[in-house]
């Protein structure tokens, strides 16, 4: 999903940022958001974004999350 569009971006949701001091690099850091730091709406490189664990950075990717049932995650199609 489009990691420049605030409103695919979720609190708890599992993302990969790429932190400052990586950007020369781009080696990407995996974590659940806490904050959305971007008031925008869109960002070309990335919406900002804090991790549980505090880092901040931009987003490079979404993963997609799904329901959980009785505590299981539930993925439609697959059994």
């Amino acid at each position: 999903m489009d990691g420049t569009n605030r409103s695919n971006i979720k609190i708890g949701g599992e993302v990969d940022i790429v932190l400052k001091a990586d950007q020369p690099t781009g080696k990407l850091t995996h974590g659940k958001v806490a904050d959305i730091l971007t008031s925008s709406g869109q960002h070309h490189r990335g919406i900002k974004v804090r991790l549980e664990d505090g880092q901040v950075g931009r987003v490079q990717k979404i993963y997609p999350s799904f329901p959980k049932i009785d505590g299981v995650e539930y993925q439609e199609g697959i059994i």
